[in-house]
């Protein structure tokens, strides 16, 4: 099994980050046939050919608002010219339309050669009916020993690796002090402030904290960081992993507290019509005071042309209850490139993921997309200060529980997305949300 939402200590993701770094300054692909000459002039030999091959490679960077868009490109681009022998053919479809695409292309034997995934339970089933190529016989030491400690846990099954990650994201609280500071509202360190703020900001007409809910994940973000500051790390991991039970009273109070929120006005309006990328501009444009999401939003953050970039601060976000840690994260190691397995081309695919993966990692850090899985060697002083802020803040974790919709198994991912839209939008109650969660645990 994957050991996924593992305890992971503070010093095996964060700190060795920081030290690795501080150390270093159904395949679509089709073939065919290139001709490389002897560049000796008047050379009689005769003509070598060499074989080429083109792998198809789908993921989800579509839209230029993607942070990570630019810095994959750029490896794509690197990778071509370190190999002309082998092409890519790439697709990028948008994240919520890429998910119904890649399971449609696995469940029919058309999948791409290479594809972008998510890891930990969300991949089990394409694991389970053998459709993604184990890495373990292409992946030597040298390779591993580049990744840092506790990368590959979330995409090994029954000691088998399936897949291989650039970086790890972390649930983050953004947080415009410029915003605060004008308004005269104090920054939360406690829920009452958390919600001081919420009320403070809304009576002055601000819109207190942005979520795209048409993109359910978005929610999700939230609902996550709010049970894991209620019911704390081990009772939401036991929930989870099927040995705990969804109905605990401080799960039900964390499901209750979103709606707490939502009553009190706190995310953006009729958010359930409006989708990630929109929910963010008035974000980015300096008009909403606090946002939830994942650590790659960094990236947009510190664009050239920002308009916040220097009015940002990331907090922990506050703890609900005495049984919750304020060192317990969300995220982890969860965007990852899998291997077809019936792809025609498994050397050339592997090598590819290999060196995307690896390098992919260090473009991500440098673009404040993402921290590094792999230890690669960066000038500090191109790594911008909320990257740096971020590493700090989370280098006395103690947890990170992967996303609740990527640990989650198949089906039992979407019942939880479907129900925490449906417990957003208020058509149940906390008690029934928890109720409909626990029949993933007492199914057959």
């Amino acid at each position: 099994m994957s050991k996924i939402a593992k305890r992971i200590p503070g010093l095996i993701l964060a700190a060795a980050m920081l030290l690795s770094i501080a150390a270093c300054g159904g395949s679509a692909a089709s073939s065919d046939n290139s001709t490389v000459s002897d560049s000796k002039a008047g050379s009689s030999e005769a003509l070598v050919q060499k074989e080429s091959v083109t792998l198809s490679l789908w993921h989800i960077w579509a839209a230029d608002s993607e942070s990570s868009k630019a810095p994959f490109e750029k490896v794509l681009a690197d990778f071509q010219t370190a190999n002309p022998d082998i092409k890519l053919k790439v697709d990028a479809t948008e994240n919520e339309t890429y998910k119904t695409k890649i399971r449609a292309a696995v469940a029919a034997n058309e999948a791409p050669d290479i594809f972008f995934y998510w890891s930990g339970g969300y991949m089990k089933s394409f694991v389970d009916a053998g459709k993604l190529l184990p890495l373990n016989d292409y992946l030597d030491d040298e390779t591993r020993s580049r990744q840092l400690t506790g990368t590959l846990s979330n995409m090994t099954f029954d000691g088998k690796i399936y897949g291989l990650a650039h970086s790890m994201s972390v649930g983050t609280f953004f947080i415009n002090k410029e915003l605060f500071a004008q308004n005269n509202v104090k920054i939360p360190e406690t829920y009452e402030d958390l919600t001081a703020a919420v009320k403070a900001f809304r009576g002055k007409g601000i819109t207190p904290m942005a979520v795209g809910a048409k993109d359910t994940w978005c929610i999700d973000m939230y609902l996550d960081i709010l049970e894991t500051r209620q019911a704390g790390y081990d009772a939401c991991y036991k929930a989870l992993t099927k040995t705990g039970s969804f109905e605990e009273p401080d799960i039900i109070e964390g499901a209750r507290k979103l709606q707490e929120l939502i009553d009190m006005g706190a995310f953006t309006d009729g958010a359930q019509g409006v989708t990630r990328d929109e929910s963010e501009v008035p974000f980015y444009e300096g008009k909403i005071p606090m946002y939830f999401n994942g650590s790659w939003t960094i990236g947009n953050i510190m664009r050239p042309d920002s308009k916040i970039k220097d009015k940002i601060q990331i907090i922990k976000f506050p703890k609900l209850s005495d049984k919750s840690d304020i060192n317990d994260f969300t995220g982890g190691v969860s965007e990852i490139f899998v291997v077809n397995a019936n792809t025609k081309f498994k050397d050339e695919s592997v090598k590819a993921i290999k060196y995307i993966s690896e390098n992919f990692a260090k473009e991500v850090y440098l673009a404040g997309a993402g921290l590094p899985t792999w230890k690669v060697s960066v000038d500090e002083s191109k790594i911008d200060p909320l990257t740096k802020e971020l590493v700090k803040l989370t280098q006395d974790s103690k947890t990170y529980t992967l996303w609740w919709n990527t640990l989650l198994e198949g089906d039992d991912s979407q019942l939880y997305m479907n129900k925490s839209a449906e417990l957003f939008a208020k058509r149940i109650t906390p008690e029934q949300f928890v109720k409909d969660l626990q029949t993933m645990n007492t199914k057959k």
